[in-house]
């Protein structure tokens, strides 16, 4: 059973907003789309108070500080010179910035590096769902030969000859050897931390009237209208969490249809991401084939690759140049301020 815990980290990380305030008259100017009732606003784009961390793996500020050292630690690979943050930076939005993820040995893996933005509400993790929860995530990069390329025993090794890691895990979780479920419990109490910071959208909807632009406002409607976006882009994290196939997978990169292989609709159906600081974190889509948000749009508006996997939802939509540029708009509002981030090294 899952809890949640209001912490001082879940404001710093990501400045939580309070109950989303009452749109003024100001959302009657997002034309051509019928709009919904206030109230309606409200509970679709409210931010959580709190972040959830499960009773298994409840919150500690010891916890976090150990998770957010070993997130920046270069012994997690092979060659000691990368770490969790070398793909997933906070810098880039928690992602890299590449079209696909690059491995310790240099190799181009097959994915896009996700962003870790409110990780903490992914119920399934990973591209396809494969990973239960954040806890069963860390080692498969870091094992995994074409990625971090360091064995359990290795790193295990490394971390108990350095005797800052030692006194901090002890502080953690009380004296006894630093091992594999350790690790996986601090860097997961960590990785719920990273939160997106509020981006001119949520001041707009929360009543600054000028803190997007018309061709923005206009864009929202055509968001949750026309251009069927919410469907799957849904709630304050802009995710629905779920996977669908929108015509871009080709041959044997099915996505979740590897998983359940006698399932017609999930065939080449890959996790909605969220939409949170999606301005800085280009290409897009699974496999980084998207170059920007211009070419997105346009691939939604094709309506993808038709084929019985595809979803419902996906289908030529008929937009407007200037109402592709309005879409365009609107995404870019999503975009909040970086947060800075910083560590303490451990005495060596």
């Amino acid at each position: 059973m899952r809890t949640s815990r209001l912490t001082a980290i879940a404001l710093a990380a990501g400045g939580l907003a309070a109950c989303i305030m009452l749109l003024t008259s100001s959302a009657a100017s997002v034309s051509g789309e019928a709009q919904p009732d206030r109230m309606q606003w409200q509970a679709k784009y409210q931010w959580p108070t709190e972040i959830p961390f499960p009773d298994d793996n409840p919150y500690s500020d010891a916890k976090f500080r150990l998770g957010r050292t070993l997130f920046f630690e270069p012994a997690f690979s092979d060659t000691q010179s990368r770490s969790c943050a070398t793909c997933h930076n906070p810098g880039l939005s928690w992602t890299d910035g590449l079209p696909r993820a690059i491995g310790a040995k240099h190799e181009i893996l097959t994915l896009r590096t996700p962003t870790l933005l409110n990780v903490a509400w992914v119920p399934r993790l990973g591209w396809d769902g494969h990973f239960r929860d954040l806890e069963g995530v860390a080692f498969g990069p870091i094992t995994a030969t074409n990625n971090m390329n360091v064995s359990e025993k290795v790193l295990i090794e490394r971390l108990s000859a350095i005797p800052g890691y030692v006194s901090a895990f002890d502080s953690v979780y009380g004296k006894g050897p630093i091992t594999r479920r350790k690790i996986e419990l601090a860097l997961a109490t960590f990785e719920r931390s990273i939160v997106s910071t509020e981006a001119p959208f949520d001041h707009w909807i929360k009543g600054s009237d000028n803190a997007i632009s018309e061709s923005a406002k206009r864009g929202f409607g055509l968001f949750n209208g026309k251009a069927h976006c919410a469907s799957c882009h849904s709630g304050w994290a802009f995710t629905d969490s779920s996977f669908h196939d929108i015509g871009v997978g080709t041959g044997d990169d099915i996505g979740r249809g590897r998983m359940f292989p006698t399932s017609v609709k999930l065939r080449y159906a890959f996790k909605t991401p969220t939409l949170r600081d999606i301005a800085r974190r280009a290409p897009y889509m699974h496999d980084g084939s998207v170059p920007t948000l211009a070419a997105v749009v346009d691939l939604y508006n094709r309506g993808g690759i038709a084929r019985p996997s595809r979803s419902e939802l996906i289908k030529p939509l008929g937009l407007t140049p200037s109402e592709k540029a309005d879409l365009v708009a609107f995404l870019q509002t999503l975009t909040g301020t970086p947060t800075p981030w910083s560590m303490t090294a451990l005495p060596r």
